[in-house]
């Protein structure tokens, strides 16, 4: 299985990832975090699967129907053609969203006579035990779920098991997790489908972009919002677990959960593309999670409804992506310090203070809150952590830490002057003493370039950020060099490693996608916007036919690799292209 070939549907409730053959191979319900109900994408041979799609399961074409979030899988034979319409539910009724956890299937006839064939084979989460299946005149049950679940379809319940049957018109399936469905199924479908194209339609237009790489941000910032939970505003770093960061390296990781660092970088890319709703909601989230914390030992991760227990533990009888295992619930990262989300939250937080249409989520305590989570951020600055990358090596003094220490201090000196004036002035300090601290500590001569870890020797590629943060100005000779030395001593193929070191893990063999574009991102600031563009313009070709993107990809024959879809890289890309892009004054 490759990950290229993988398309996702879902409406902030829940997600799928549905293969170029038309199987659903990934699916968690009722939530991104839950058990998965339909599960080869981790264990081919016993995992559970629902395929609609040819007798000798042949490969179609897929793609979105424009500007949406639903799916179209193209299947073509000697008999005739079909395709598979795939979506999830979501659109405005009753003056509320409407996003039930049901997965809408929809298929029909092309050409010709084709003939068909569906297999439904759900299971029972981790444990792949089958459910008990009980049948009903339109409708299968399958029991043993914490909530009921039942497939209604148009078609004869006996095809259901792969026998193949000619398709003459339109049929339709719902899998359905909690209601079942009671319509009349064709008109319930056909306008389910209507709305949700509308919805999406009218959501991207909503949506600001840049006069180049047009489609790619629209695509990721479609991506990036099913990510979104809608229920808590929490957003998730990847719809899936445990498929690889490279192949043998045994780097598998859980991503259903909710990253605080995500926070400063998602917040940034919904507010270049001019969406309000996603940032507020993403907001309370974390104003949820920092106040239920009065002495600020922030995690680095939370479950999508804030709580924490995400013991990790290894499946031993789940064999993995493609056999490279071991398959992970859970997060041991859960427990790192990682002394950088003390800044991102406070970056996170704080258009809330300088942004007037925020107004509301202002209040006294939340700018007690700010001040505290600032004054962290200042007295963890220089001290070991686990840092950006989540080292499981012995924990050093981190350069990146260190610089969103001083990113808080610095934001928080601009919060001060408008709501705390008297307050500014030891903020500004704090800001410079700690950029003092970093070029003390971390310069280093013989690379050209702060160095990722105080007194070390090693490139970091999240660096970059000391560019887009303004730690210093464009023009400064050691932001400039640092940013050729990361290019020149980390870049492969034209893209980035995020370091080179042993990381407890043996050396990455992989670059990670979104150093590439905050590579872009820092050219552009430094005013080098047409390498900038060209660096993207490299880059992008690597994209899955349907413009998705993984957390990692080999360099060498443009493999993807990592959890996926990673909201984290479609973010760099929507940052990287309006940094990258001139402005619509310069087009228009």
């Amino acid at each position: 299985m490759r990950l290229e070939d993988l398309g996702l549907v879902g409406n902030c409730q829940f997600s799928a990832l549905i293969d170029r053959k038309g199987s659903v191979v990934w699916c968690c319900l009722p939530r991104f975090d839950s058990e998965p109900v339909f599960s080869t994408l981790l264990d081919k041979a016993a995992g559970g699967q629902f395929r609609i799609g040819t007798p000798d399961v042949t490969t179609g074409k897929q793609r979105y129907l424009d500007n949406t979030n639903v799916l179209e899988t193209t299947f073509e034979s000697e008999d005739g053609s079909f395709r598979v319409l795939d979506f999830a539910p979501r659109f405005v009724q009753n003056n509320r969203t409407f996003r039930p956890t049901q997965l809408v299937r929809i298929v029909e006839p092309i050409r010709g006579t084709p003939r068909v064939s569906v297999l439904v084979d759900p299971k029972l989460g981790w444990s792949k035990d089958t459910p008990q299946r009980s049948q009903g005149s339109h409708h299968l049950r399958y029991d043993g779920f914490p909530s009921p679940v039942r497939l209604s379809t148009d078609i004869p319940l006996s095809y259901l098991e792969g026998q193949p049957f000619v398709l003459s018109e339109r049929k339709h399936f719902v899998f359905s997790y909690g209601a079942a469905v009671e319509e009349s199924l064709p008109a319930l479908c056909a306008r389910f489908l209507d709305e949700t194209v509308r919805y999406w339609g009218l959501w991207v237009k909503d949506c600001d972009v840049p006069p180049q790489f047009q489609q790619e941000v629209i695509r990721s910032a479609l991506v990036l919002k099913l990510h979104c939970y809608e229920d808590t505003g929490a957003i998730v770093a990847a719809m899936t677990t445990s498929i690889p960061e490279s192949p043998g390296s045994g780097r598998t990781w859980d991503y259903r959960y909710c990253w605080l660092r995500d926070a400063y970088y998602a917040l940034g890319a919904f507010r270049m593309l001019g969406r309000f709703e996603e940032r507020e909601s993403f907001v309370s989230y974390l104003l949820n999670i920092a106040a239920s914390d009065p002495e600020l030992g922030l995690n680095p991760l939370y479950r999508i409804d804030g709580s924490l227990d995400l013991e990790e533990q290894i499946l031993e009888h789940w064999p993995g992506f493609n056999g490279e295992g071991p398959v992970r619930v859970g997060n041991g990262a859960a427990k790192h310090k990682q002394h950088d989300i003390f800044g991102e939250m406070v970056l996170a937080l704080t258009p809330v203070f300088l942004d007037d249409r925020f107004k509301a989520e202002r209040s006294a305590d939340a700018l007690g809150l700010l001040e505290r989570l600032t004054r962290r951020a200042i007295a963890v600055a220089g001290t070991p952590d686990a840092g950006i990358w989540e080292y499981r090596t012995a924990w050093e003094p981190q350069t990146f830490s260190s610089l969103m220490s001083w990113a808080a201090a610095d934001r928080m000196a601009k919060v001060a002057a408008r709501h705390l004036p008297g307050k500014e002035r030891e903020f500004r300090e704090a800001a410079t003493a700690i950029s003092e601290q970093v070029i003390a500590r971390s310069w280093n001569a013989e690379l050209g370039a702060f160095a990722g870890t105080y007194g070390g020797q090693n490139l970091d590629a999240s660096l970059l950020e000391l560019a887009t943060l303004r730690m210093f100005s464009p023009e400064d000779p050691r932001l400039r060099s640092t940013v050729d030395a990361i290019w020149k001593g980390l870049g492969h193929e034209g893209w980035l490693f995020r370091y080179r070191l042993d990381d407890g893990f043996g050396r990455p063999t992989v670059a990670f996608v979104i150093c590439t574009f905050w590579l872009v991102e820092a050219l552009a600031v430094i005013g080098r916007r047409k390498e900038a563009s060209e660096v993207l313009a490299h880059i992008h070709a690597a994209m899955s036919p349907l413009g998705l993107m993984s957390e990692d990809i080999e360099t060498a024959n443009r493999r993807m690799w990592g959890n996926f879809p990673q909201a984290y890289s479609h973010v760099g890309l929507i940052r990287a292209a309006f940094a990258a892009s001139p402005g619509w004054e310069e087009i228009l």
